[in-house]
């Protein structure tokens, strides 16, 4: 029965795991947290030493209605070391058991809560000591050249440690593991005891921690019964150059293991002879042989060597060659000398030693050459690399190489002026020749004057001089000169040729046509002209607009600005502006007045003319008008008897042609002036007959009796006045004919008694008589 229940018991289970499980997740969904802060503590404390259990303690500051899915992460030293999620309040215990030195370093922790993310502050826990370490050998007694086995250990201790093997105090091997002991096999080839230790260091970045020394451990190295020997022939120290030099190197002691024998001969890194009991080595003896030769044996892991110096004497010393002179020009000639200085006198003369010369490894003398040679100056190019052989006893030896550098003339040359040349300002000629061994000394002149030197000793160095011409035709007074031998003559450039920019001066502008002569309609022409170098630019300016009028770049001197259409609108103050490389100048400004134009002033005067002829025909007209009225009103004809000389009024009018009425009842010779009062007009009224009464209208009628002008009758004149005593008449005259005639007729005035009279003769005499006599004094 219990076995038939029981699976139904395990069902119920599940179901309330299952439930419980999924009631404590919606719970944690479900819970509302307020997470302020993460801390952290090591206990005991932050200090401890070796073997002490160290907790660290995790802490989340949190306030929550539930349970929270918390995930803790501790770090020692930036680097993650532990990592644990849980969901109840508890702090995070990261325990540390048997603290060691490679605990050491600064701990933090990291919590996340709900997405939330905080960090505690970092602590630091430092662990103090060190266990000792402990050394063993796999055998204490050994032959020289066996290898041993030795371990060094610290059980207890962690992390990155490096492991240190000592010899007798001195360090033999060092080796760093990720772990608490090393092992390795070291060989020993010094026969005798040994006292052997060992030491670690755990590392802790940027630090390390070292510990004590271990245990001694003693080592016996039992010695082999061989060693190797080295002999040189001939024997003593005088070794000469020329002498057969044997060298050998061989075995000496117990042979019973030939077959691993081997033995070398050498010469510092040059391995001479090598062979399995015995080497040999034999060459004709040289000064550059001097030195150690090494014999070394070698039986397995065993090495053993031996060495011996070995001084050889000189022959004849290394030859040296030199020149003269130690500078040579190309074309040229001088000398080389090949010597020896040194020689072995008991063994050769100084003559014994016979010379060569090479250039670019080419013989230049044969080999019975004495040592002195003189290269020809015919030679076209003396540069190369020159040496010499000394030669004696068949021995040969070569000097150091000598390289010679004929040095190369230097060309003519060449003064040029940098960058734009003006007259009157500073500016930098420079001398230069293409060809020519450095140094140079450069020098300028001005005609016959030095004006200063330079050398030049470095390639990218220039000879630059500054200058400053007050004419452009100053420039034709410098040249340099460029000189590297001083046993030749200096070079000299040609004279300095080079554009130079004269300032502009004499700024002027003119008008054409002349000012009086501007009038409307025409065109006129604004010429700005200068004194200076092209290429000029010129600007016009009309006063009162900045900007200008035209621009144009010329070579010429002078350009001009052509206006059409003249108009009083062109009227004002012009001036020019021109500028070249060197400067800028401006004109004295020029006032144009543009002139009305010569048909519009015609035209005014017609008007003024027609404006007046018309007037002066109106007055005519009115005049004429006037006159016929009176004529109609009076006819009256007045002649006066005796007119005085205070009062009287002469008046002579002449006429190119007169219409003359005469009567029948006058007489030939008789001509007589008469008063007639003008007959009352019936259609007249009262007014106009009392003042007819009283001051009878006067009329002028003028009677003229045809007769010869006596030329030798005069005017008599009384006073100021002229006064004709008879008219001038004609011999005949019949009613209504017309002659051509000169008269002269008198008027008097009856003592002011007829003032009305008197002013209408005046008026008709001014109006209508215009040619009248010229008075004769």
């Amino acid at each position: 029965m219990w076995e038939l229940q029981q699976p139904s018991v395990r069902m119920v289970t599940r179901l309330l795991l299952l439930t419980s499980v999924l009631l404590s997740t919606c719970q944690v969904a479900e819970s509302q947290a307020l997470f302020t802060g993460v801390t952290l503590t090591l206990e005991p404390s932050n200090d401890v030493s070796q073997g002490t259990n160290v907790t660290v303690r995790c802490q989340a500051v949190v306030s929550s209605s539930g349970f929270l899915n918390r995930k803790y992460t501790i770090y020692k030293d930036n680097a993650e070391v532990h990592t644990e999620s849980i969901t109840t309040a508890e702090d995070l215990i990261y325990s540390l058991r048997m603290a060691r030195v490679a605990n050491t370093g600064k701990y933090k922790c990291k919590v996340n809560i709900q997405d939330k993310e905080l960090s505690s502050n970092s602590e630091k826990l430092t662990v103090t000591g060190l266990q000792t370490p402990v050394l063993s050998v796999d055998k204490r007694v050994f032959s020289e050249g066996e290898e041993v086995t030795v371990w060094c250990k610290a059980p207890e201790e962690s992390g990155n440690i490096v492991f240190y093997f000592y010899k007798d105090s001195k360090e033999l091997y060092e080796e760093m593991v990720n772990a608490n002991q090393v092992e390795t096999r070291l060989r020993f080839n010094n026969a005798g005891d040994h006292r052997l230790h060992c030491d670690y260091r755990v590392i802790l970045l940027p630090d390390s921690v070292p510990s004590t020394a271990s245990n001694n451990v003693v080592v016996t190295v039992k010695e082999l019964f061989i060693t190797p020997v080295i002999s040189v022939r001939p024997h003593g120290s005088m070794i000469i150059e020329g002498d057969i030099l044997d060298i050998s190197c061989s075995v000496s002691g117990n042979l019973q293991n030939s077959s691993r024998l081997k033995v070398y001969l050498n010469k510092g890194q040059n391995l001479l002879s090598t062979g399995q009991s015995k080497a040999n080595h034999s060459i004709r003896a040289l000064a550059e042989h001097s030195g150690e030769f090494q014999c070394t044996l070698e039986m397995g892991n065993v090495v053993k060597q031996v060495t011996e110096n070995v001084t050889i004497t000189e022959l004849f010393s290394q030859p040296v060659l030199t020149m003269y002179p130690t500078e040579v020009f190309e074309k040229e000639k001088f000398t080389l000398t090949c010597r020896s200085t040194n020689y072995s006198s008991d063994r050769i003369s100084a003559s014994d030693v016979k010379y060569s010369i090479y250039k670019d490894n080419y013989t230049l003398t044969p080999g019975s050459f004495n040592g002195i040679y003189v290269v020809p100056g015919v030679v076209r190019n003396s540069s190369g690399i020159y040496s010499c052989k000394a030669d004696a006893r068949m021995i040969s030896k070569y000097s150091a190489k000598l390289p010679v550098h004929a040095k190369v003339l230097v060309s003519k040359p060449e003064l040029t002026a940098i960058g734009r040349v003006v007259v009157g300002k500073p500016f930098q000629v420079r001398c230069h020749s293409d060809r020519g061994s450095l140094p140079i000394e450069y020098t300028l002149w001005k005609k016959y004057s030095e004006v200063n030197s330079t050398t030049v000793q470095q390639p990218h160095h220039q000879a630059i001089f500054p200058i400053t011409v007050q004419h452009y035709s100053d420039m034709q007074d410098y040249k340099c000169e460029a000189r590297n031998n001083p046993k030749i003559d200096a070079v000299v450039s040609n004279k300095l040729n080079t554009t130079v920019i004269v300032p502009l001066s004499n700024p002027g502008l003119s008008v054409v046509p002349d000012l009086l002569e501007v009038t409307e309609g025409n065109e006129m022409y604004l010429i700005c002209g200068v004194e200076g170098s092209p290429p000029v630019t010129f600007k016009w300016y009309r006063r009162g607009n900045n900007q200008p009028l035209f621009t144009i770049t010329s070579i010429q001197s002078s350009e001009s600005l052509q206006i059409k259409g003249l108009g009083n609108e062109h009227s004002g103050t012009y001036y020019c502006e021109a500028i070249n490389y060197a400067n800028m100048v401006r004109s004295q400004p020029v006032t144009v007045d543009v002139k009305m134009a010569m048909w519009k002033k015609g035209l005014i005067v017609a008007c003024c003319l027609l404006v007046v002829a018309v007037l002066v025909l109106a007055c005519v007209l009115r005049y004429n008008s006037k006159r016929g009225k009176r004529e109609n009103a009076a006819e009256l004809s007045v002649k006066p008897s005796s007119p005085k000389s205070d009062d009287s009024l002469t008046v002579s009018l002449t006429h190119s042609t007169m219409e003359v009425y005469n009567p029948p009842e006058v007489g030939v010779d008789a001509a007589v002036s008469v008063w007639s009062e003008r007959p009352v007009d019936p259609g007249s009224d009262g007014e106009s007959s009392v003042a007819s009464n009283n001051e009878p209208d006067v009329e002028y009628t003028e009677v003229v009796h045809r007769q010869p002008v006596d030329p030798a009758r005069v005017p008599l004149r009384k006073g100021t006045e002229t006064v004709y005593s008879e008219v001038q008449n004609s011999p005949t005259g019949a009613p209504g004919d017309h002659y051509d005639y000169q008269g002269s007729v008198e008027y008097a005035d009856l003592n002011g008694d007829q003032p009305e009279v008197n002013q209408a003769l005046l008026e008709v005499n001014h109006q209508d008589h215009h040619d009248l006599p010229v008075p004769v004094e």
